[in-house]
């Protein structure tokens, strides 16, 4: 399925954005980051309840936000992209 997920982590000092950091590399190993705090995630449900679980542990639950958005698995028909950056294809190729 896949999973959005947005997060805004308060950067006002040493240790948020320390928190920052945490955040965009957990997130990174599981999915494509789409903007600057948003990532497109393809998951099953254990591993989406694994990253959560593990952001929800990095994030100051005072200072910082997360959200997460289950699309479900038919997500093409769930997302449009305008403008730059061209979208790209979740469950593609992946060329590294």
């Amino acid at each position: 399925m896949l999973v959005l997920i947005t997060y805004d982590v308060s950067t006002s000092d040493a240790a948020g954005r320390a928190r920052l950091r945490k955040v965009s590399k957990a997130c990174v190993n599981y999915g494509q980051r789409v903007q600057n705090s948003v990532f497109e995630c393809v998951l099953d449900a254990a591993q989406a309840k694994r990253l959560v679980h593990q952001l929800c542990a990095l994030i100051d639950m005072d200072r910082d936000s997360l959200r997460v958005y289950y699309l479900g698995n038919s997500y093409q028909k769930k997302v449009e992209h305008f403008g730059a950056k061209p979208g790209y294809e979740a469950e593609g190729v992946l060329m590294v």
